[in-house]
């Protein structure tokens, strides 16, 4: 592990590391964002320094209509390149019941699809626990999945560890990893206001669109979904390319040719979560 020292992190980052070996064998709910890419790193290093083939893990992955193939890709080399065995399968949030119809406790519906998953492949494999990449910041944010961890026994090491997103990204930058800085990358569905039916069709627009508007250089990026209407938001450094009238005309084609009649590019930075405000906390 390379990089600076700083007594509380590694504190934090020694409990991750004993938490991880103290499971003795976990699926990790393993999406390659920043903090569930962090657990895999850790885990494989408590592996190598306390367990060796006394530690088993093993990362799931969800092909899902909510997120993209090449999210999914991402997440194959993440964990092919940090050593944990790997498995994706296939499934659909939107089949399951209220789902769609996009409720404020959508995301508790959601992992009520995604944990049973690996709970019953933890089953299957003999593996003492399921784990996931919720960190310490998340627990003060409107998290209605984090109910559902609870009711079925998921742990969350990084908050065992008390590592706040800060944290995470830090010591994913100590292990060299390549999220170590990327952006925050939800789920599709969170594009879309609560109330909001939610569809595959609706799903493959917004996912074409922000494709599109990646291809134009922009990295942090959201496509709110508003019928007929898409909202664009950009990161706060990034919103300034959008004074170029040509590239403006450039990202409003892109989301058009994505299937939106009006385009609007909000001249306010992406917040990310900032449809939660409509019903508070």
């Amino acid at each position: 592990m390379a990089g600076g020292d700083c007594s509380d992190l590694s504190h934090k980052h020694e409990r991750l590391l004993r938490s991880l070996a103290d499971m003795r064998s976990a699926v990790l709910a393993f999406s390659g964002g920043v903090d569930s890419t962090l657990v895999l790193a850790a885990a494989a290093d408590a592996r190598s320094r306390f367990g060796g083939d006394m530690l088993r893990f093993l990362a799931l992955t969800t092909a899902s209509p909510t997120n993209t193939a090449e999210e999914v890709e991402q997440a194959r080399a993440l964990a092919e390149r940090i050593g944990i065995e790997h498995v994706v399968i296939a499934t659909n949030e939107l089949e399951t019941p209220g789902y769609a119809d996009n409720p404020a406790h959508r995301c508790y519906l959601c992992k009520q699809t995604l944990y049973p998953l690996c709970l019953s492949m933890a089953h299957r494999h003999g593996l003492a626990f399921v784990a996931d990449g919720v960190n310490r910041d998340d627990l003060s944010d409107y998290r209605p999945g984090l109910r559902a961890a609870v009711e079925l026994g998921v742990r969350h090491p990084l908050v065992e560890a008390e590592l706040t997103k800060a944290e995470v990204r830090e010591l994913s930058r100590r292990y060299g990893l390549p999220t170590a800085d990327a952006p925050a990358s939800p789920c599709l569905s969170s594009r879309f206001p609560y109330g909001t039916r939610i569809t595959e069709q609706r799903l493959a627009q917004v996912a074409a669109a922000e494709a599109a508007l990646k291809r134009l250089g922009f990295v942090e990026l959201r496509v709110r979904y508003y019928g007929e209407r898409a909202r664009v938001e950009v990161a706060a450094g990034e919103l300034g390319r959008l004074s170029d009238a040509s590239l403006r005309d450039a990202a409003v084609a892109a989301v058009a040719a994505a299937g939106f009649s009006e385009v609007e590019l909000a001249a306010e930075p992406l917040r990310s979560g900032s449809l939660n405000a409509a019903i508070g906390r």
